[in-house]
């Protein structure tokens, strides 16, 4: 009980859901760039603006319901995001919009895809530095030891 009292706090859960986003939206990001010149093919991804609204529900939600920053995050949905009955987070991507179709009727932007990938790796990597630091938070509370 205590230790999920822990692990629910403060920002760790919005932490954890970021990184989760971040990761499976890596493996879509690489997929489409494995796929770059394959004919026909269409590139699926989905918005960061679609996860950060779920998620930023999910803390007010949270913060209403408990008054504060403890308790479980319970993420939402919308066209692009989803929970498994397990609660996890669920991508459902949609094929983006705007790009030029090339000769050979592929869709794919590398220019727009390489830069996704960047920032969504750089996403995940502050996510994890912060998760980092609040988890050595915890550990040291939990140890007794000054940081």
């Amino acid at each position: 009980m205590f230790i999920d009292q822990l692990s629910n706090a403060g920002s760790l859960p919005a932490l954890e859901a970021a990184m989760r986003y971040a990761s499976q939206r890596q493996q879509l990001i690489a997929h489409n760039i494995a796929n770059f010149e394959t004919p026909n093919f269409v590139p699926v991804d989905v918005k960061p603006q679609a996860f950060q609204e779920v998620l930023g529900k999910a803390v007010q939600d949270r913060r209403e319901r408990n008054g504060g920053m403890h308790g479980e995050l319970k993420m939402g949905s919308s066209r692009e995001i989803g929970q498994s009955k397990g609660g996890g987070l669920v991508l459902r991507p949609r094929t983006p919009t705007g790009g030029v179709l090339a000769h050979d009727r592929n869709a794919s932007d590398l220019e727009r895809t390489m830069q996704s990938l960047v920032e969504n790796a750089a996403m995940f990597r502050v996510a994890a530095d912060l998760h980092r630091a609040r988890a050595g938070i915890v550990k040291n509370a939990i140890s007794e030891r000054v940081g």
